[in-house]
């Protein structure tokens, strides 16, 4: 009979740290491959924000002209101030100057600068869209769990086929509706802005004036939002609800509803999470039409005054933030996708 060597203890760990290599190598691959394509996307948005608000109809000199009495010296003074009359190479070469410093240079209309406008309006933006997100992803996974665990129940029926008529309305259409018949006919709440001309002294006071200000306009994104999400955890857990651990899960005992809870929820889980991130920057960005219709003092209202304008340094920098906010949130989508799931890890 023949002996047999067992290996040793550095020979095994020296078998696991080369399967440990290439694991990290895949990583680093990966990650790096990742920013490399958010970097790219983002100096591609840095040059399309200068090229395609040239080419935008109107003249913002002549904008402002209208507005008050100008002759044409003073004219070609402001295009001289805003730089207008320069070569277009080198209004890029300043634009870019401004990009990389974060300054974005002066706003046409507010005659101050396009980040300290932007800093300013940031916050209502993300108050704003930030509850929406929360109270969207609540309603839409809790939804969606109950709908796919009563497949083809009245239930599931009913709350499908009414997430799918929101999701198909236009978010100017939905919002004008709620605007007319809860602030006007009904005069429920406010019909826009951010706070009341006399807004409450006390803190809590002027939190739930906030508050107030709040509800149809968050009312009108998450109607529109919501069922994405619902969708997505609906046709996920439909797929979980056939695999065998849940089959083997029951067969110890467990009550349904732990089933569902402990262990086919957190699996369906996993597209849905990335999908919170890849829309929460698309959520911000599409700010723009529900910020305009109720008045409200964010980014969104922001760029759809900068239009009207034109004021070019004002759109440019509002672009490149919303666009920015985008490829981050997807960037975090990738980055979280990887941790959550195994099968990329190893790929």
């Amino acid at each position: 009979m023949s002996n047999v060597v067992p290996p040793s203890t550095s020979a095994i760990a020296t078998e696991a740290n080369a399967e440990e290599r290439p694991r990290d190598l895949s990583a680093i691959r990966y990650y790096l491959t990742k920013l490399g394509g958010a970097a790219l996307s983002l100096a591609m948005v840095i040059v399309l924000g200068f090229f395609a608000f040239k080419i935008l109809p109107g003249d913002p000199v002549a904008s402002i002209a209208r507005q008050r009495q100008m002759t044409s010296e003073q004219m070609d003074l402001l295009r001289e101030q805003f730089g207008l009359n320069k070569p277009l190479w080198q209004q890029f070469i300043d634009y870019l100057g401004n990009v990389f410093t974060l300054n974005f240079g002066e706003s046409y209309v507010y005659k101050t600068s396009v980040a300290s406008l932007i800093s300013q309006y940031f916050w209502p933006t993300i108050l704003l869209t930030g509850t929406a997100a929360i109270l969207a992803i609540a309603l839409g996974l809790w939804l969606g769990q109950k709908a796919a665990w009563r497949h083809g129940s009245g239930f599931d029926k009913m709350v499908s086929s009414t997430s799918l008529v929101f999701w198909s309305v236009p978010t100017f259409w939905l919002g004008l509706i709620l605007l007319m018949v809860f602030g006007g006919t009904l005069q429920w709440f406010p019909t826009g802005g951010m706070r009341s001309p006399n807004p409450p002294s006390d803190p809590l006071g002027a939190a739930a004036d906030i508050a107030s200000h709040m509800v149809l306009p968050v009312i009108t994104m998450v109607a529109v939002v919501y069922a994405q999400y619902l969708m997505v955890m609906r046709s996920s857990l439909i797929e979980e609800m056939s695999a065998d651990y849940l089959t083997t899960a029951r067969a110890k005992g467990l009550r349904d509803d732990l089933v569902r809870r402990r262990h086919a929820v957190p699996n369906a889980l996993l597209p849905t999470v990335t999908l919170i991130f890849m829309h929460l920057g698309g959520l911000i960005a599409g700010a723009v039409t529900v910020e305009t219709i109720f008045s409200w003092p964010g980014l969104g209202k922001l760029t759809y005054e900068a239009i009207s304008g034109p004021d070019l340094p004002l759109l440019q920098g509002t672009f490149v933030v919303f666009s920015a906010i985008i490829i981050v949130m997807n960037l975090i989508a990738d980055l979280i996708y990887r941790q959550l799931d195994p099968r990329v890890r190893r790929a």
